[in-house]
């Protein structure tokens, strides 16, 4: 009886930004990760106080994951957030074939990220804004963060105001993608 020989097969996943950049990863569990083709050591390091860093380029960044739905995440490292979603090469595809079709919903809620006060709202209904330009000011754990645009197009609807309290999730502001 021949035997089969099982080859570690790596795993390849894709992490899209907010800003729709793709970066191609390999093997994401494993500690040496090839990203954009080169391969980096990146060690994931927990303290005995229960704080998590990723250590890269032998800096320490601190990391806490804020919020996880499905495939998408909002990560804080050393302070700033990032928001990505982790695709398969097949679910990025379908993606990409859905937005082009136009199947895709036109609508952006932009969500609190989590529960904090609004200092100051950058934007005013029906104006035009691009990816990534700045619409609210949220402080939370007394630290001002920048909310952004997470898409080209046109404030629909403002939800929140100036010295407001919000809670996570809530909907701050609806816009419609162009």
């Amino acid at each position: 009886m021949a035997s089969l020989k099982t080859k570690k097969r790596k795993e390849k996943y894709i992490a899209c930004s907010v800003k729709n950049k793709k970066f191609e990863i390999v093997n994401p569990l494993d500690e040496d990760l090839k990203i954009k083709g080169k391969k980096m050591h990146v060690e994931v390091v927990e303290d005995p106080e229960g704080f998590t860093y990723l250590v890269f380029k032998q800096k320490k960044f601190l990391v806490e994951i804020l919020e996880k739905d499905q495939n998408k995440y909002t990560v804080m490292i050393n302070g700033v957030w990032y928001q990505f979603s982790i695709e398969t090469p097949i679910s990025y595809k379908r993606r990409k074939t859905l937005t082009k079709n136009g199947t895709e919903n036109r609508l952006e809620l932009v969500n609190a990220p989590m529960p904090g006060k609004i200092l100051d709202v950058l934007v005013d209904e029906n104006s035009d804004i691009k990816q990534g330009e700045p619409l609210v000011i949220l402080e939370a754990m007394k630290m001002q963060n920048e909310i952004i645009s997470p898409v080209s197009g046109r404030i629909k609807k403002i939800n929140v105001r100036q010295n407001e309290s919000v809670m996570k999730d809530d909907v701050m502001l609806e816009i419609e993608k162009s």
